[in-house]
């Protein structure tokens, strides 16, 4: 029997926390539903088995950025969508910064929460299955895909899962014009507004990793995407 996926939802509003997990459970999902973020920080914490995190932004006692941020210094690599009742700029740019894989703006239609917790699943799940080039030379750097890490001989850095997506593209693409729009539906699926800030803030994030070694360098190409000079 195939394991369920098991999400942590974290909802202050009762009636929307509950008729979510009564849809996510009805979707063949297993869900917990916490009511404030404190609370689902501890039941991160207890279980440590969660496929996938869906928080608020807006909750009491811990707002969803800051358990984010808690949740990622347990578990680097698990994904996080957002539910923001906000539609600010920089709030969704904040979110993207803490390491959020996707957001969603409320109202919203429960088959698009389902839509883009199906995306990132599949993502996250053809990344570990990759059997390209299991390691590429950047300079003094190696990068392992799979393990989502940058190396030298002295140190080695643990990649977040879009940093990694996204140096994996470039690295295919070396020396050659990776297209903006290409890299936004390959990663983001979507190539909309937001999730173009959002890569623009992850290549700014592989420049400050690779910043020390002078040969290898992520050049902008006006109107078209990004070349990885090697």
């Amino acid at each position: 029997m195939e394991k369920k996926v098991k999400l942590l939802l974290a909802e202050d509003d009762e009636n929307l926390g509950l008729l979510l997990k009564e849809y996510l459970i009805a979707k063949n999902f297993d869900a917990d539903l916490y009511g404030d973020g404190e609370v689902a920080y501890q039941g991160f914490l207890k279980k440590q088995d969660y496929d996938l995190c869906i928080l608020d932004i807006m909750m009491p006692k811990k707002d969803g950025m800051s358990l984010a941020n808690d949740i990622r210094m347990q578990n680097h690599d698990i994904p996080i969508i957002f539910l923001t009742a906000k539609n600010l700029k920089e709030d969704v740019l904040e979110g993207f910064k803490m390491g959020a894989d996707d957001y969603i703006t409320k109202p919203f239609s429960m088959e698009e929460l389902i839509f883009r917790i199906e995306a990132i699943l599949r993502r996250t799940s053809q990344e570990t299955k990759n059997n390209e080039q299991s390691v590429y030379k950047l300079g003094k750097f190696s990068f392992d895909p799979r393990k989502q890490t940058l190396s030298t001989d002295e140190d080695s850095v643990k990649l977040t899962t879009k940093e990694s997506e996204l140096l994996r593209l470039l690295c295919n693409n070396a020396n050659k014009v990776l297209e903006r729009n290409f890299a936004l539906k390959t990663i983001w699926i979507d190539d909309n507004y937001f999730n173009a800030r959002s890569m623009d803030v992850y290549i700014t994030k592989l420049r400050k990793h690779l910043k020390d070694e002078p040969t290898v360098e992520i050049i902008n190409v006006h109107g078209k995407g990004y070349k990885l000079i090697l």
